[in-house]
């Protein structure tokens, strides 16, 4: 990193602000700590099971669970919750079930990765079969939250609770008022902006620079804040749509208190704003820099993550590719018909794989094939993705888009395309090596000094 950034860019002084912790909030995350910024990270809605680096603005205020519940500190098992007598709990790899006999009382929502059935979330349905509470559980097993709905299924209030079941936060989503009892003061919040201004100053938290990737609460929070110069910038994660937004067309008229530039993070998203006559001069293409495990070896191995039998012309592509072998791996058991593919040569079948395993299939094998019906598995595409497997899939299966070459996503009628793509890629190392870079272009995978060049131009 260059004196300037050490210079201007204290951890200290500027924090990451996010909505939610999902995949792109994650990968920019991640991109800051390795381009040397190592800026403290805040989420504002708390989802339970956040990363030990990130903060939550909800959860700030909840206490230590790990430390008020000790040993007993840990995620709830799907079939742990308390359920009334004679309820039976079942689960499988997505979710889990409360019944009361042949009626469903209750639906179980996991922590991912999912196949650990982790809780998350239980809703619990009335008799009409209509949910009327959701329990929310933490990475320590404790409801730290329960949302209440009203007889249409419509969300009322949600309250927040300590390690110790003390009611701490009920946010009112009908009027949107936030009620927080912090020691013996009482505060009442009218938005979520308010609420994060004042986490700000209990949590010392610095605020010369936010870097957000919303146009809710975190842009208004970030426009409620006074500066002298404008250092905050928008990184803008959403997919293209057919306008500029109210608030980033704000962001280029001049008229916020500290956003200097949007970082836009995905290419069509990109084209279309300098489509639609974003400012040239605040709007940058800046992707992420991903942690990725390995180089690939061009190996004639190749993986498929898979919790069912239903996978795109699975023994087409077994038969036209001899050369290559094909490791299919799945978390439950798995049917007749998939156990059948162990009789052809260059098949290798995981039923019930170990994670351990799973791990170590990523790390030898150089293809991935996106290629079954049904849910993703272990976010198979974007560990693929990590461990530089070289990816193809179909339009009717692919799981993640993000991370696939659109070369690569052939429809499934144009299945021998995709064998034909294949094995030049195994003939040509070179070649493949091209493909691979396609692969990341369509990631905006970066390098990690152009964060440090575009995020210094705003720095002074």
């Amino acid at each position: 990193m260059g004196k300037t950034a050490e210079m201007n860019l204290k951890p200290s002084d500027a924090i990451l602000l996010f909505d939610h912790y999902g995949q792109d909030s994650r990968a920019l995350h991640m991109s800051f700590k390795l381009a040397g910024f190592d800026c403290p990270a805040v989420v504002i809605e708390e989802d339970g099971f956040l990363p030990e680096d990130v903060m939550s603005v909800y959860g700030f205020f909840l206490g230590n669970f790990k430390e008020v519940l000790g040993d007993s500190a840990r995620p709830k098992y799907f079939n742990e919750i308390q359920v009334p007598e004679y309820w039976e709990i079942s689960g499988t790899n997505s979710n889990g079930k409360v019944q009361d006999l042949y009626k469903e009382r209750g639906r179980i929502f996991y922590a991912k990765p999912e196949h650990k059935r982790l809780v998350r979330i239980v809703d619990w349905y009335d008799e009409r079969g209509v949910v009327r509470s959701s329990d929310h559980y933490n990475r320590y097993g404790a409801i730290y939250g329960r949302t209440v709905f009203n007889a249409k299924g419509q969300k009322v209030n949600k309250t927040y609770f300590s390690a110790d079941g003390r009611e701490i936060i009920v946010e009112n989503f009908v009027t949107g008022d936030i009620i927080l009892n912090e020691g013996n003061e009482i505060f009442i919040f009218h938005n979520k902006t308010e609420l994060v201004l004042h986490f700000f100053v209990r949590a010392n938290l610095k605020q010369s620079r936010i870097f957000f990737n919303s146009l809710s609460t975190p842009f208004f929070v970030s426009n409620r804040l006074k500066a002298q110069v404008k250092r905050d910038i928008l990184f803008w994660q959403e997919p293209k749509r057919d306008d500029i937004p109210g608030n980033m067309q704000a962001i280029f008229n001049g008229d916020t208190s500290r956003t200097a530039a949007v970082m836009v993070q995905k290419k069509q998203s990109y084209d279309q704003l300098i489509a639609l006559g974003a400012k040239k001069e605040m709007v940058h293409r800046l992707g992420f820099i991903y942690p990725f495990e390995r180089e690939n070896s061009g190996r004639p191995e190749a993986l498929i993550c898979t919790n069912s039998d239903n996978i795109e012309h699975c023994e087409d592509l077994i038969k036209a590719l001899p050369q290559m072998h094909f490791h299919i791996a799945a978390f439950t058991e798995m049917s007749s018909k998939l156990m059948g593919m162990d009789s052809y040569d260059n098949v290798r079948l995981y039923p019930g794989v170990k994670t351990a395993v799973l791990d170590e299939l990523f790390n030898t094998c150089d293809y991935y094939f996106d290629i079954n019906h049904e849910s993703e598995i272990a976010s198979a595409v974007s560990k693929a993705f990590l461990h530089d497997h070289l990816i193809f899939a179909f339009r009717e299966t692919a799981h993640n888009a993000d991370y696939e070459a659109k070369e690569y996503i052939y429809p499934a009628a144009k299945w021998k395309q995709m064998c034909e793509d294949v094995k030049t890629a195994m003939a040509d190392q070179k070649l493949m090596k091209k493909m691979l870079q396609k692969q990341k272009k369509t990631a905006m995978a970066e390098p990690a000094d152009s964060y440090q060049r575009l995020l210094s131009e705003y720095q002074k």
